[in-house]
This record gives C-alpha cells, structure tokens and sequence, in this order.
C-alpha cells in the first residue's frame, strides 16, 4: 500500500469507498509535508482542491481588517479542510497554518468534484461536515456577542474539553497545546486579559495551569458558572 493510500484511508470520509474508487483517487492526490508554523494556503491563494490532514495538527484562521488574527478552527489527521472550494470559491478566504510538523494530502477540486457526483454517501458526508463547522462558528459566535472576556473563555475551555478532554487523576485535561496568545485570538481578547483570568479561574479551584497545558479540576461547576451544561466528551485529540 502506498504512503498516499493509506493516508487517504484514514480519512473517515473516505473510509466506505471501493478499490477503485480509492485508487482512483489516490492516483491524482498529491502529498506534502509542512513543517511546524509554515502556511498551507494563505486568503486569496487558488482553491484548487480539498485537504486531507494525515499527521500533525492545522489551524484555520483568518486576519480582521487591521491586521489582527483570529483562530476559526483546529484539524487534526484524518479531517478533511479547505472544502469551501466545493462551493464555488475560486480564492481561500481564510488561511492554514501547520501547528506542528504535518503532512497534507491535497485531493484536487475536479476529482472531489466526481467522486461527489458518483458516491451519495461522500456527498452527505460533505454536507454533514458543512453542517457540523457552521453549527461550531455559529455556537462561537453567540457567546463572543455581549459576553465579558471571563465568559468566552470558559465556554471556549469547555468547547475544547468536549474535542480534547482526556479524565486523568485531578481533572480533564485538554490535549491541545495552546498558548495564552492562542486562546486570545480564538475568543477576540488579548493575550494579558487572557493570563489574568486563566489565573482568576485557577485561584476559584476551577482549573490547573501547566506549560502550555490547562486541566479542569471540575467542568460541572466550571459549566455551571456561565449556566450552562458540561459537554459530552468526543474523545478526540
């Protein structure tokens, strides 16, 4: 099996198409590899197809008007990105960066195109994807409005503990290494109110700071606290 191929494989999209549907598809893809903190598409670069992450971990974002930048969301292996190209868009209209060292498979836009056309269960797959993301900004979206730094911050720990969180003795840790800078561009804050309430909800007993590492000591209360429910763990990360 090629290297190409089983990236392709891993892809749950992908996971439910024949032999020659994945050869077919392999025999087109290209692999690259990108090292830690190097741009993958920048806003305006053509949208020629359809990435597939295969190791490491991608951020999409995009830069506000004077010139600051906002973190939309976090890929890791096996999710596909750059889909809007499905819809039309001839330019990205937003940017990805590798976090870590990582390796792309771009599937080119006509060939995602026909194996759309040819297998139903890829289409909803796609559509269920768009869904999914639009649902994840749109739940973002309502607790950036009208709420104070300290409330978007909590509903974005416990937005990243229902994809990260791990139970471990003392808490639930969040398997993602994200600076106070990180967070600060996710919730539309800076990186000095982030430090200061990350340290408030440590003192409250809410949660364990470490190197680059955050665990929730108690994510009921934690969720309680912006009356709202803990999430549902995904397992994921």
């Amino acid at each position: 099996m090629s290297e190409r191929l089983w990236y392709l494989k891993r892809c749950d999209l992908f996971q439910r198409l024949g032999p020659e549907q994945l050869a077919a598809l392999e025999s087109r893809s290209r692999v690259r590899k990108f090292p830690r903190g190097t741009p993958i598409y920048l806003p305006a670069d053509l949208a020629d197809g359809v990435l597939v992450l295969a190791e490491g971990r991608v951020k999409i974002g995009s830069f506000t008007e004077d010139g600051k930048q906002t973190i939309l969301a976090f890929i890791e292996p096996g999710e596909i990105f750059g889909e809007l190209s499905l819809m039309g868009s001839e330019e990205r209209e937003e940017y990805a960066e590798a976090v870590e060292k990582s390796i792309v498979v771009l599937v080119p836009k006509e060939v995602m195109e026909q194996l759309l056309a040819e297998n139903p269960e890829v289409s909803l797959g796609i559509t269920k994807l768009f869904g999914m993301r639009r649902k994840r900004v749109e739940r973002r979206l309502k607790y950036l409005l009208f709420r104070s730094n300290r409330e978007r911050l909590v509903h974005l720990l416990l937005e990243l503990a229902e994809q990260y969180g791990r139970p471990i003795e003392g808490g639930l840790d969040l398997r993602i290494k994200l600076s106070h800078q990180d967070l600060a561009n996710i919730i539309g804050s800076t990186r000095e109110t982030v430090t200061v309430v990350l340290g408030e909800l440590q003192s409250e007993g809410f949660l364990q700071l470490g190197r680059r590492k955050i665990v929730l000591s108690d994510i009921d209360r934690l969720a309680v606290s912006v009356n709202t429910t803990a999430p549902r763990l995904s397992g994921a990360g």
